[in-house]
């Protein structure tokens, strides 16, 4: 960012901002200490500028559930609309649980290590570097981020309000893949199947893949690995989230019988 500032009227000894020479001042006395502060400042507030967007994102995100419920109760019969709506107010539940067990830290738990930022996502803080651990593959002089392995129950070792925004952030979007399949499956299974889901796909499936292309994964790594381009990119989850969450709706669709509206004998 390119900021140009007004000279003041008067000499400042307490800034170096009244002359033209970096760091002195019109006393000629150096001033390091006042613009160390000033890039301090700087920094502090763009990050809680992106820490206050994220979370103000990651809101609205939520309310994508009221859609998901609203059109899935919709589409089945009277005598299954609580059921329906019951399923999408307590996957984020059993999904966030999942999620905070073991999938963000499978998820974002090596993003430190990745060689390229997922891009989108805003700098949150000095914070993300605890995230450090991982599980990779070397083969030559190439590797391959396939899990990461720091985060677990959110433990103390990754205490930090830019690690919690993240959390929180990607957790919705986990939400949104977990309630793609839902739908598909209304009218075709019981409650607890639908539970034993819930916790699964926000502990594996989206924590997984998403470590892949957000995490500094494999995916991730393609451009440098293999020389295409970015390597995988996704902006904004038409992979990671829907695609992700579609091929699970596929699978469920293909495995379950028919919805009764279906049956027309």
């Amino acid at each position: 960012m390119d900021l140009t500032w007004p000279a003041p009227a008067k000499s400042d000894p307490k800034t170096s901002l009244t002359t033209g020479e970096p760091g002195i001042d019109s006393k000629g006395e150096k001033t390091i200490a006042a613009d160390s502060e000033l890039v301090k400042n700087i920094a502090h507030n763009k990050v809680s500028i992106n820490i206050v967007w994220t979370l103000v994102t990651g809101f609205l995100v939520m309310f994508m559930q009221a859609g998901f419920a609203l059109v899935e109760t919709g589409l089945c019969r009277a005598k299954n609309a609580a059921h329906t709506m019951a399923m999408n107010f307590m996957i984020y539940g059993l999904g966030m649980l999942g999620f905070w067990i073991c999938g963000f830290a499978f998820m974002f738990g090596n993003y430190a290590n990745g060689p390229v930022n997922i891009g989108w996502q805003p700098p949150l803080g000095q914070g993300m570097m605890l995230l450090n651990q991982g599980w990779s593959l070397h083969i030559g002089d190439k590797t391959y981020g396939l899990l990461g392995l720091k985060g677990f129950f959110l433990s103390p070792s990754v205490f930090d309000t830019a690690i919690f925004t993240l959390f929180l952030f990607e957790m919705v979007f986990m939400d949104t893949t977990a309630t793609i399949p839902t739908g598909t499956m209304a009218e075709r299974w019981n409650f607890k199947n639908f539970i034993v889901y819930g916790f699964w796909v926000g502990m594996f499936p989206y924590a997984i893949y998403g470590s892949w292309v957000w995490g500094g994964g494999w995916l991730a790594q393609s451009g440098i690995n293999w020389g295409l381009g970015h390597g995988a990119v996704d902006f904004a989850g038409s992979g990671v989230v829907h695609m992700c969450g579609g091929m699970i709706a596929i699978a469920g669709g293909l495995g379950l019988r028919p919805a009764p509206r279906q049956i027309w004998a």
